[in-house]
């Protein structure tokens, strides 16, 4: 059976480098240069391996947005950790300062976005839900000095540093996986396979279904279904 292609990545950027007069609260008098793509790890749903490319020994890093910008239109899904106001936007800044085109418009889950519209945690970071759904914890870093490190290009601050990017796309991929059947908004992978949703599961492709009742609104009657092998909770619209 075919599969979707769900991408699940992560970036990391440098830090803005700027001119202040003092260290707190500060008004930025000038930027000496502006935060580019350091690096980002991603893995396609259902792969084995993660993989990474970084921004390592090159001048700039026109070549690593655009490397990424194909993975994300390859995609039919993409998945990341506050992507819809992070990553994505970056990258789309950093694609529009090197003149690309536009990214394919995409169905994209984000994870945080998911936690904070569908649950009441008491911290919505990847490092807090991982931790509080016994899913793993984010990679050891030194702080600050593995970005400043990256910036100098020092090997040993860009091995901590693909260690720790690659760390958050496995959590991510284990979270995702967890909140999948709770998205209610969550794309309709059978109808992007171009498939009948009607007695399989829109997420899981699962056929083993059973309806549980009817849901009606002012506009349509539309049949409830669980699914079986994956926990997702769905409807379809009904005849007349």
């Amino acid at each position: 059976m075919k599969s979707p292609k769900i991408l699940i990545y992560d970036i990391e950027t440098s830090p803005n480098l700027a001119y202040v007069w003092g260290k707190w609260q500060q008004n930025v008098i000038a930027f000496e240069k502006q935060r580019e793509l350091l690096c980002y790890a991603y893995k396609w749903l259902g792969d084995r391996k993660v993989q990474y490319n970084t921004k390592e020994s090159r001048a700039n890093d026109k070549a690593l947005v655009r490397s990424l910008a194909n993975l994300l239109n390859e995609a039919d899904i993409v998945v990341a950790h506050n992507g819809d106001e992070f990553d994505r936007k970056v990258l789309k800044a950093r694609m529009l300062y090197w003149n690309m085109d536009p990214l394919k418009i995409n169905c994209s889950v984000d994870t945080k976005k998911a936690a904070k519209s569908y649950f009441s945690f008491n911290g919505n970071s990847l490092a807090d839900l991982c931790e509080y759904l016994g899913i793993g914890k984010k990679a050891h870093t030194p702080g600050f000095d593995m970005w400043l490190g990256c910036i100098r290009d020092n090997p040993r601050s860009w091995a901590q540093m693909v260690h720790y990017n690659k760390r958050d796309v496995v959590l991510l991929e284990k979270l995702y996986k967890r909140l999948q059947p709770w998205v209610e908004n969550h794309p309709n992978i059978a109808k992007i396979l171009l498939k009948d949703s009607n007695r399989q599961c829109p997420i899981c492709l699962s056929e083993k279904v059973i309806k549980n009742g009817v849901r009606a609104t002012s506009a349509a009657v539309t049949q409830r279904w669980d699914c079986l092998s994956c926990g997702k909770k769905f409807t379809t619209r009904m005849g007349k």
